[in-house]
């Protein structure tokens, strides 16, 4: 018996993904009920496919390597669910005033010495105030002239905010949407999912590079991430970089104590981002200390080709670099 391993309509949709970087033309939607199907698969199924879609506009053995760094700490006034950076929820988490640039470009100039090839500053506010903009901005420029990619993630953005860091250099804005809209309530009340839309407008319309994805774990059904998956796919483009964060439970926080989510339940949102999302970078952030290394490979045989390198993430552990360089060299994987 044969695996029928793509569809009529999902080859119509990859024929038709070569308009990711045209925002003029819209990229084909994906039904939700069309991801539901992806994710309900046999799992064998699911991560062939997935595969296929993968080495067909990537190599299939390359890993992108960013490393993230927190230039702003804690007391963020939002309410979301997860996020040990809240001001209202007792984590531990100190506040802490900006980096300076110089210890930012230090950072920066570390990680590019150990394999990455972009970096990634974010900081803990509702948005940034101009003050602020006007230190990030010199902060991009900085991390630009070490021949690096540059993201940030700096919360929601107001007119005219994101064409002042594209004027800097910046690559990437990170604005992850969570969850899907139905679910979106469950986690967050400070902050409306269209703001989180509006944001992601303001980027596109700058000329800047969109970073968004999700987090999983946080007690949603497997039809709220179809509809987490169905919501980045159907951006008009879809987002360059997808981050798949699996829920690091710190307590204090509101979802701390949730059930856990099975890892092969992880796997196989990666493959349905990769499989929706074609050209895209599809990044392990966010708990993959958590993950053993076989549950590791085998999201990247679904298709994951980006990790955060580094012991830490924003306030969150990270795998060892000495860790990840072990594990790459095992499966045969190499920097992109």
């Amino acid at each position: 018996m044969h695996c029928n391993s793509l569809t009529a309509n999902q080859t119509d949709h990859l024929e038709n993904a070569n308009s990711i970087t045209d925002v003029a033309k819209k990229p084909p939607k994906w039904d939700i009920e069309e991801i539901k199907a992806l994710l309900d698969k046999p799992f064998n199924d699911l991560i062939f496919q997935a595969q296929q879609v993968h080495r067909q506009y990537h190599n299939a053995n390359a890993i992108q390597f960013s490393t993230l760094i927190s230039v702003k700490t804690g007391g963020c006034p939002e309410d979301c669910g997860y996020c040990p950076q809240a001001a209202r929820y007792h984590t531990g988490v100190d506040n802490q005033d900006m980096l300076s640039v110089d210890s930012v470009v230090e950072a920066a100039s570390a990680a590019k010495a150990q394999g990455a090839t972009r970096f990634c500053m974010g900081a803990a506010w509702r948005g940034p105030k101009q003050r602020d903009l006007e230190k990030m901005t010199e902060m991009i420029n900085a991390v630009k002239s070490l021949g690096m990619e540059t993201c940030a993630t700096l919360g929601m953005l107001k007119p005219g905010q994101a064409k002042q860091l594209g004027d800097a250099g910046l690559d990437y804005y990170n604005h992850n949407l969570d969850t899907s809209p139905e679910f979106y309530s469950e986690v967050i009340s400070t902050r409306q999912y269209q703001d989180r839309l509006n944001t992601l407008q303001e980027v596109r319309d700058a000329g800047i590079n969109v970073c968004c994805g999700g987090i999983v774990g946080m007690g949603e059904t497997r039809d709220a991430r179809a509809g987490l998956i169905a919501q980045l796919a159907n951006l008009s483009p879809y987002p360059e970089s997808v981050p798949i964060n699996y829920l690091v439970q710190v307590e204090g926080t509101p979802l701390h104590g949730t059930a856990k989510l099975d890892p092969f339940e992880f796997v196989r949102t990666i493959a349905a981002a990769r499989i929706t999302m074609p050209k895209a970078m599809v990044r392990l952030s966010a708990g993959r200390r958590e993950m053993s290394e076989s549950v590791q490979a085998l999201c990247f045989l679904a298709g994951a080709n980006s990790v955060f390198y580094g012991d830490k993430l924003l306030t969150t552990g990270n795998p060892e670099v000495q860790q990840d360089q072990a594990l790459f060299d095992k499966l045969g994987m190499r920097s992109l």
